[in-house]
């Protein structure tokens, strides 16, 4: 069985800044990522197709931001890995507009969402090649650094007693899947209780390697990470061919942000237009957090989360969540705005839900910074979910990353 050093779980921003932020560093030991996706991303991921070449979809965040209330003075203007991302060309200024949609259907300025201000980036050529860029930067210093993707880990277990013991990664089955001396979860699947809620998981992964432990900072990051309050997004994607996408395009916003009566009204959080090279687009409606709550088992069929977690619906289900954002879709736009939504057997459309997609309330309520890293069970967190500037957002997982691979180099 291959071993590592040094095991990520999870190819997301966090995950793939961490791995550059380690080779920046210095550090040139054997590095895994392991990734239940096809590819790396995460929620900043990009959906591609290999019979349409052209066909691009930023099916999670669209863009994302340094906020400008970040106090410059106390940690510096921005993660310090967007300086090399920026100068070799894996990320770009997003230059769209946003505006927002009042209850009435009527276009309004835009709205401080936390998400959409600041300074605003995209990754040049897709969302995904944020996090490509980022193992490009590991890639250019010594060491190993490998990724495997489609890949689910579903058990952690201690390898022995004591701080020497390292950890063995495991599927559905137990069979197991990776040795590390060190482990990093970069994401919070297997720490939450909603892997029992949704897909049905006997118990927590990590809660269950914390009982078996005599960590008390490994049970309080545990029971921290259990207790995050989040919420889902359930993700209309539809291709609009040129013709039916002229009109869309003729919108003053790539960026449409709906106000708390039109998410009431409607059902939805905000729309993403997305200009394809051809005179094509792509338009990602995002649900709001009740729907998303109400629709929460309901997983797009050709999902990550469908195919390796076994949360596929019956067609009949995901048809009728499909229909609906549709539906509230063209009722947000139609009136006020006088667009179309094409429907019908010919429409191109897909689901995808995020299950953790945002925090529930806007504040910083997630792991304590301090307990990042647990040094006596060889483990760390990083990730959007950790407290501090940018929690919930992506740059919150830059700052995180950064955090902890500064406590992780002295001890590697």
């Amino acid at each position: 069985m291959a071993e590592t050093r040094l095991a990520i779980v999870g190819a997301g921003v966090a995950g793939c800044a961490l791995a550059a932020c380690l080779r920046r560093g210095g550090w040139s030991g054997a590095i895994s990522l392991l990734e239940i996706g096809r590819g790396p991303g995460g929620r900043a991921a990009s959906r591609r197709s290999r019979h349409d070449p052209g066909l691009l979809i930023n099916h999670g965040a669209p863009l994302f931001n340094i906020a400008s209330s970040f106090n410059i003075a106390s940690s510096g203007a921005e993660p310090a890995l967007l300086e090399p991302l920026r100068q070799e060309g894996w990320v770009r200024p997003w230059r769209g507009a946003i505006q927002s949609l009042n209850g009435d259907g009527q276009l309004a300025a835009p709205i401080d969402d936390g998400f959409s201000s600041g300074t605003l980036w995209q990754g040049n050529g897709g969302m995904d090649q944020l996090s490509a860029g980022l193992l490009a930067l590991a890639e250019q210093q010594p060491g190993t650094t490998s990724s495997r993707y489609g890949c689910l880990v579903r058990n952690l277990v201690r390898t022995g007693p004591g701080a020497e013991a390292g950890w063995s990664l495991r599927d559905g089955d137990g069979t197991e899947l990776l040795q590390a001396d060190w482990l990093v979860l970069s994401g919070s699947l297997l720490a939450h209780p909603r892997c029992r809620m949704v897909f049905g998981w006997p118990d927590v992964p990590l809660q269950r390697a914390a009982a078996l432990s005599d960590d008390p900072a490994l049970t309080a990051a545990a029971t921290a990470l259990a207790g995050l309050e989040s919420h889902g997004s359930s993700n209309l994607l539809r291709h609009l061919s040129p013709e039916q996408a002229a009109p869309w395009l003729e919108q003053p916003w790539r960026l449409l942000q709906l106000q708390p009566p039109a998410q009431q009204r409607w059902g939805l959080r905000r729309l993403s237009l997305q200009q394809l090279g051809d005179g094509r687009c792509t338009l990602v409606a995002e649900s709001s957090p009740e729907f998303a709550s109400a629709h929460r088992q309901v997983y797009g069929s050709r999902s990550s989360a469908a195919q390796l977690l076994g949360a596929a619906p019956p067609a009949d289900q995901e048809q009728a969540v499909l229909a609906a954002l549709e539906a509230a879709v063209q009722g947000a736009v139609g009136a006020g705005l006088g667009l179309t939504l094409p429907t019908g057997n010919g429409a191109q459309r897909q689901l995808m839900r995020w299950g953790a997609a945002f925090p529930a309330d806007g504040t910083d309520r997630g792991l304590p910074a301090h307990l990042s890293l647990c040094p006596a069970s060889r483990i760390g967190f990083c990730g959007d979910a950790v407290s501090g500037p940018g929690f919930g957002r992506v740059e919150g997982a830059l700052r995180s990353a950064e955090a902890l691979s500064e406590q992780l180099l002295p001890r590697l």
